[in-house]
């Protein structure tokens, strides 16, 4: 597959452990089947520094419920993605992945529940979840190794590629679930703190074997991003984002993209959040919000894809959107 930036094949494994305490070596992979409505994503970071993994699992169900899994395993190396029940293999590097995961998940009806952890942990029952994808690339491996000393303190080094997921999903006594769709792998390591990024909203999605892509913006609606176009990338040069969001809080439930891309080609991408969980990440007393929109797009052309709308939030823009739009 072909490969694009100053990385290697080698570098879909894992790295020598950096020396900075909290240095974080991160694999994701989102996963969505547009026929059944129904997707998710795993990741793992491995922060052996710290002596603990993070890992999160999420699984959004056709009927608005979904499964979600946190959970910071003792680890004491950084030589494997294996922990709390969540295991990353490299089949072919550049190639293909699996992705297993076999645990209790916690089962909420409304995921909106999340905004309170403690009381959705205590109030909503737990299931089985057994997850068993395999990932198969079907754009180029892209990204950068960075310099240590360089400092990016959030994802120095950082690869992405756009893949046909398949595999089976089972919850609890259920029969298993075929999923067949698409997806976005993102993997990265050195040093992260969740506090060291800007605000930003992070589109990814896939159309099919030959179309996905990548856009990210900040808090204020402008970015940049790229599409993959079977085995090219085109840079996207220029994103303007609006936002809708549910009254009176940070949940974003629809958005509109107008894009310019560097071919001259000017594109427009319309989003619908089908189901939607607000996470958190807290440190030093710093509550970053993360909301995580399995999405629904509709390209100008009418071509409909599956991906993940992220909007992190850092502390101090909270107060700032609301009902507003970008």
């Amino acid at each position: 597959m072909k490969i694009i930036g100053n990385i290697k094949p080698e570098d879909d494994y894992t790295h020598e452990l950096g020396p900075e305490e909290n240095f974080n070596e991160s694999v994701y992979f989102n996963f969505f089947d547009r026929a059944q409505n129904r997707g998710g994503f795993v990741r793992i970071g491995n922060r052996a520094n710290e002596g603990y993994a993070e890992m999160t699992v999420i699984v959004w169900n056709p009927d608005g419920s979904a499964l979600f899994n946190y959970a910071k395993p003792e680890i004491s190396n950084n030589d494997a993605w294996d922990a709390g029940g969540l295991k990353i293999e490299i089949i072919k590097p550049t190639e293909q992945v699996r992705t297993t995961f076999s645990g209790k998940a916690l089962y909420m009806t409304d995921p909106t529940a999340m905004r309170d952890p403690g009381k959705a942990f205590k109030e909503n029952p737990r299931k089985e979840l057994t997850i068993d994808l395999i990932h198969d690339a079907v754009g180029p491996l892209y990204g950068h190794v960075g310099e240590e000393g360089d400092g990016n303190e959030f994802a120095r080094s950082h690869t992405e590629q756009h893949m046909r997921v398949s595999g089976s999903l089972k919850l609890g006594d259920e029969d298993a679930i075929s999923i067949n769709g698409w997806g976005l792998r993102d993997h990265s390591w050195g040093p992260r703190y969740w506090q060291a990024t800007p605000s930003y909203r992070w589109i990814t999605g896939n159309f099919g074997d030959d179309l996905g892509m990548v856009i990210t913006c900040g808090a204020n609606g402008e970015g940049r991003g790229l599409f993959h176009e079977g085995e090219e990338i085109i840079r996207v040069e220029k994103a303007v984002l609006s936002t809708e969001y549910l009254e009176n809080t940070l949940y974003h439930r629809n958005l509109s993209i107008d894009l310019d891309l560097a071919d001259g080609r000017k594109r427009h991408l319309d989003g619908k959040v089908m189901g939607y969980i607000p996470l958190r990440n807290r440190r030093a007393g710093a509550n970053t919000h993360v909301g995580e929109g399995m999405t629904e797009y509709t390209l100008d052309d009418g071509r409909k894809g599956y991906g993940l709308s992220e909007y992190l939030t850092q502390p101090d823009d909270q107060g700032l959107e609301g009902e507003r739009t970008e």
